[in-house]
């Protein structure tokens, strides 16, 4: 199996509360981050999506907090899609420090939405793959 797509990211000061670490819902940020940056890849715009009607939805996320980060801490940032039957797909993401320490994981429910009808749409990977200019960033 290939490696997940990542993002690098540098955790800012801006961004750590007053213990000094990472506010938690920055973590959101991140990862949100991280899908944009795999739809991008794929050759997405977030412009493609809105021309079709369309948009991916958060249906519930969890985080599970390993280990601190601080101001300055380099991380990667993964994002991998898993596709499944339905109208919605699981996406895992992990928080990873330069030497290795997992310093979270999130795991994501989405969809994606017809924004007229406001419902969600069947085959949300399919759909996903046909406005992509390379599909495999999207591990199908």
């Amino acid at each position: 199996m290939s490696e997940p797509f990542s993002v690098p990211v540098t955790v800012r000061g801006y961004e750590t509360d007053t213990q000094g670490h990472l506010n938690q819902a920055v973590y959101l940020n991140y990862a949100e981050h991280a899908r944009w940056a795999l739809l991008q890849s794929a050759g997405i715009r977030q412009a493609d999506l809105v021309a079709r009607g369309v948009g991916p939805v958060a249906l519930e996320t969890t985080i599970r907090f390993r280990s601190e980060l601080v101001a300055g801490d380099e991380v990667e940032v993964t994002c991998a899609f898993e596709w499944g039957e339905g109208k919605t797909f699981r996406i895992g993401q992990v928080v990873r420090k330069a030497d290795g320490t997992v310093a979270a994981e999130i795991e994501a429910v989405g969809g994606l939405m017809d924004l007229g009808a406001r419902k969600l749409l069947t085959e949300p990977g399919k759909r996903l793959a046909e406005l992509a200019s390379d599909p495999t960033a999207f591990g199908q």
